[in-house]
């Protein structure tokens, strides 16, 4: 079923895109909080990543399912019910006493999230017709994923330093209320599919329970030992479960994933590289607000402006992007923006003990940030390609569940990199010193492995990605309508 007419599209563009801001700011927000939710509810190192974690995994593992929801039972009803949820786990979370009670109203945070995103975006994508006008807009939508992560950055950094820790969470519960109530003046209802359908619930639980097993057992291994019963038992569930999905999946009338919309080259390919830039983007953000605060002193409003530079070279290339791919075509820009991304990040793997930010961190910030512009645009466009109006909702959210779940697994792994080469220097050391130098020197090994990935999609960006040639971004649009 199709939207109905929207003589207000840019209204309802800019409602979506806010809701999508805040959602994908909270990813990083809390990133300048931790130090200080360190200290206030006492998590150990190990754990403190899942305060981040716990959001990203339900927010990957649950976005199919919001996609598919929104098709059933309309997308401006669970843009509602998703926002409520959102601001509700916001206020719980800021409230929170104790390291298990945040997890938990993160993990509801997460889940709300998914409702959302996926919603948004093909509320976004049924407001304009196919060409530059839809290029735009798309090109505009997913620039947020990167802006959002260096406005989250800052604006942690902001609160935490004024009003504490807690305000990070607090921030979301008047900008969700107020889209709450414009949501009915603003978006149309509409739907993806018919009224009747299953709801793939099972699906859903089976494919989070396997990845939230799986990071667990990444987590834990370095202390347990990765050859240990707890490790090899998380691993062994993570796999089970993850097969039951694939099982599920194929038998299922009514799939949450329909494994056949994989045929579709560019959406594949797309995903892919999605997994591959979410893997490092949101550890570089979790490592490099580390290494500001607790190796270079830096407060949390400094450390938030640090990234200021970052999130207005976001903008400007994210702008640029839209408009060169549809001249150009995705292959060739993202290409370009995974070469930029690469080489910055290439620079934070020589930070040093005693950093300097205009001569040491900045020049990598910008290339990165560069990079994202041209990375993040072309991603969210390639992924809709040959999708018919009725699955758009599932390819968003095929989309963002490939970021966010990259970006969970990423974390967790390179986590334990980092923290592993922290503890082999750290062996017979002695003082202030020798802590922070193993410190970095385990961010190091993080960023070493980050560039590496991003040289690999690189690599297959060229190889395997459709649509090098001029024009490629038009016949997009058209093929996404």
């Amino acid at each position: 079923m199709d939207s109905p007419q929207n003589h207000r599209p840019w209204a309802t563009f800019s409602l979506a895109s806010i809701a999508q801001l805040m959602i994908i700011l909270d990813v990083s927000i809390i990133n300048v909080a931790l130090p200080s939710i360190q200290r206030g509810l006492h998590f150990s190192n190990a754990d403190l990543q899942w305060v981040v974690n716990i959001y990203v995994l339900l927010f990957g593992g649950f976005l199919l399912l919001g996609g598919r929801a929104g098709d059933l039972w309309g997308r401006r009803r669970l843009f509602m019910v998703g926002m409520a949820l959102f601001t509700t786990a916001s206020l719980f979370g800021g409230l929170a006493q104790n390291g298990g009670w945040l997890v938990a109203a993160r993990a509801a945070q997460g889940l709300g999230g998914a409702i959302i995103s996926p919603v948004a975006f093909a509320i976004v994508t049924s407001l304009f017709p196919e060409g530059p006008q839809r290029n735009k807009a798309v090109g505009i939508y997913g620039a947020l994923a990167g802006f959002g992560g260096a406005l989250g950055v800052l604006l942690g950094g902001v609160l935490t330093s004024g009003f504490g820790w807690q305000w990070v969470l607090f921030v979301n519960v008047p900008i969700g209320i107020i889209a709450i109530i414009l949501s009915p003046i603003f978006i149309p209802e509409s739907r993806g599919v018919a009224a009747r359908g299953s709801f793939d619930l099972l699906g859903a639980v089976s494919v989070t329970a396997g990845l939230i097993a799986l990071v667990y057992g990444v987590v834990k291994a370095p202390d347990k030992g990765w050859t240990s019963g707890q490790t090899i038992g998380s691993f062994a569930l993570a796999a089970v479960l993850l097969i039951a999905f694939l099982v599920i999946e194929m038998r299922s009338s009514a799939p949450l994933l329909r494994l056949g919309i994989f045929r579709i080259r560019s959406l594949a390919v797309a995903n892919g590289l999605g997994f591959l830039a979410g893997l490092v983007i949101f550890s570089m953000f979790f490592f490099l607000s580390l290494y500001l605060q607790i190796v270079l002193g830096y407060s949390a409003l400094k450390t938030g402006l640090s990234y200021l530079p970052l999130a207005f070279m976001i903008i400007f290339t994210a702008g640029l992007a839209s408009v060169l791919v549809t001249r150009f075509g995705f292959k060739s820009i993202l290409a370009f923006g995974m070469l930029l991304s690469t080489l910055g990040m290439a620079l934070f793997t020589r930070l040093p003990l005693h950093g300097n930010y205009g001569a040491d961190i900045l020049p990598g910030m910008l290339l990165v940030a560069a990079g994202l512009g041209f990375v993040f645009v072309p991603l969210s466009i390639a992924a809709v390609a040959g999708v018919q109006p009725a699955e758009v909702g599932l390819a968003s959210g095929l989309i963002n569940a490939s970021q966010q779940i990259g970006g969970a697994i990423g974390l967790a792994i390179l986590s334990t990199i980092s923290n592993q080469r922290f503890n082999d220097l750290i062996k017979g050391a002695r003082g202030p010193e020798a802590y922070f130098s193993a410190l970095v020197g385990g961010y190091h090994n993080a960023f070493d492995a980050s560039t590496i990935v991003l040289a690999v999609g690189i690599v297959l960006t060229l190889g395997l990605l459709p649509g090098g040639g001029q024009g490629a971004g038009r016949s997009i649009a058209v093929a996404a309508a």
